[in-house]
């Protein structure tokens, strides 16, 4: 007996791999260089960030480059734990596009 065709899988869900945009004054100063940063799924691979910027804002990605930032040992009432390992990706935009990150934002 013949197997039916599965339907294919679905798409990648783009905003289980860009999880938020990272605002600080670094990033701020890439974007005069058409370069956006967003924190990211820790097992996201470049090629996965790319398709995800590209589906969820409609801009062409020219490169992609990531850094994992490892978490620091703290205290808290005495007790030390560890913070989360962050995954971050620098995206650069193709030039003349660009993407609003507080359009989003409630005041």
């Amino acid at each position: 007996m013949a197997k039916k065709p599965q339907p294919a899988a679905p798409e990648v869900r783009h905003f289980d791999i860009v999880l938020a945009p990272h605002i600080t004054e670094k990033s701020t100063l890439l974007s005069e260089s058409n370069s956006v940063v967003f924190k990211v799924a820790p097992r996201a691979t470049k090629p996965e960030i790319k398709a995800a910027v590209e589906a969820l804002f409609g801009v062409s990605v020219v490169s992609v480059n990531t850094l994992t930032s490892k978490g620091k040992t703290k205290k808290w009432k005495g007790r030390p734990y560890q913070r989360s390992d962050v995954k971050k990706a620098i995206v650069r935009l193709a030039e003349g596009q660009s993407i609003d990150i507080t359009e989003g934002a409630r005041s």
